[in-house]
């Protein structure tokens, strides 16, 4: 299969991925052939890319870390769990939280078998999920980022599984930020984005008063917005102030943000989130933690199309485990021509030679008709 933007999704193309909602269930299946009303859905739920099957991508899988079952069933106990505090006053959300620590606990210890547990690279790959659910996907998917980070930077489990429940809880406080803020499909005004960060204060709040999870949690909610540089907030701490599994929840927090679909911004691939964290490493992100986001996580997912710095084009394959920004690549084109037959090279057996970038808007149909 092959990942292709919307804009050149074709009447007759076949889906080659199943795309989920945030209840678990199948917006579309696997197997099903596109048709206009399909592509006018799709374009209705902000979908930016999705999978096809054809013969030039036969052959090449793409799997999540943690699989299709696992995580929407995840999703929906953080949901659970985070609803049960609407309203509630900061001590009866922290009782109820109390009472809930257990599923808590159970879930990050699920993900933290599923990443620890998995000799490949971190995939998660977000399909077409409505806006006002952001808050509980964002959630699991930032668990799985620090939790890879984590175990990349060589922290024990006991600290990897207090970075998990840190991760999962790290947004807890925006369950007391107005919703009509919540879910503003827009930028925020000045009063809105001070009220929004208010959430880091909420969170901590709440999660200091449990009894059955770690003060830690609670400065992971509370610090996930510092920068090393002192221009986070709430509290504009530096460096050596913010608690190092704070540090982590922030740069796995600001990857997901800029990768996952938004109502009012298309979502970016791996490797673009990646080079915005990349470009604030050593001036608001700690560089051996975004070091180690970019050996722990996918750069360019299987199915993508990319260019290479010689021209030619080619479809990534497979990853390769010690180094992820060099995968292996299905060659289809050579001098703007298609190939008689492909052929796959890994990419880390050639120095001079790059990749130049993702064309999710290359239509190899027109070439093949």
């Amino acid at each position: 299969m092959r990942l292709i933007s919307i804009d050149v999704l074709k009447e007759g193309m076949v889906l080659g991925r199943t795309i989920w909602n945030e209840a678990g269930h199948p917006l579309l299946k696997k197997g099903v052939v596109i048709n206009e009303r399909i592509i006018l859905r799709l374009q209705q739920l902000h979908t930016h890319y999705l999978y096809i099957d054809d013969e030039i991508s036969k052959g090449i899988e793409v799997e999540d870390t943690v699989p299709s079952i696992v995580r929407n069933k995840t999703i929906s106990t953080i949901k659970n769990s985070f609803q049960s505090l609407n309203g509630l006053s900061v001590e009866s959300a922290s009782y109820v939280l109390d009472k809930q620590s257990k599923a808590i606990v159970s879930i990050v210890d699920e993900l933290l078998l599923a990443v620890t547990g998995n000799k490949e690279i971190l995939t998660v790959l977000t399909d077409a999920y409505l806006f006002d659910e952001y808050l509980y996907q964002h959630s699991f998917q930032v668990t799985l980022y620090s939790i890879a980070i984590a175990k990349e930077l060589g922290h024990s489990s006991e600290d990897i599984r207090l970075i998990g429940i840190g991760a999962l809880l790290h947004d807890i406080g925006k369950i007391m930020v107005p919703k009509d803020i919540i879910t503003k499909p827009g930028r925020l005004t000045h009063d809105e984005f001070e009220t929004m960060k208010m959430h880091t204060r909420y969170g901590f709040d709440v999660l200091r008063n449990l009894h059955s999870i770690s003060l830690l949690v609670a400065h992971c909610a509370f610090q996930h917005h510092e920068r090393i540089d002192g221009s986070g907030y709430p509290r504009g701490l530096v460096d050596f102030e913010i608690h190092p599994f704070a540090k982590i929840i922030g740069v796995a927090d600001v990857f997901d943000a800029v990768t996952t679909n938004r109502v009012y911004r298309e979502k970016m691939l791996p490797s673009q989130g990646l080079a915005i964290v990349e470009s604030g490493s050593g001036t608001i992100y700690d560089p051996r933690i975004v070091n180690a986001l970019k050996k722990a996580v996918v750069h360019y997912p299987n199915g993508a199309i990319i260019k290479l710095s010689d021209g030619r084009r080619g479809i990534v394959s497979k990853q390769e485990k010690l180094n992820p920004s060099m995968p292996r690549i299905r060659i289809f084109e050579e001098n703007n021509e298609l190939v008689t037959a492909t052929y796959e090279i890994n990419l880390g057996d050639f120095p001079t030679i790059f990749i130049e970038k993702v064309e999710t808007d290359y239509n190899i149909t027109a070439h093949l008709e």
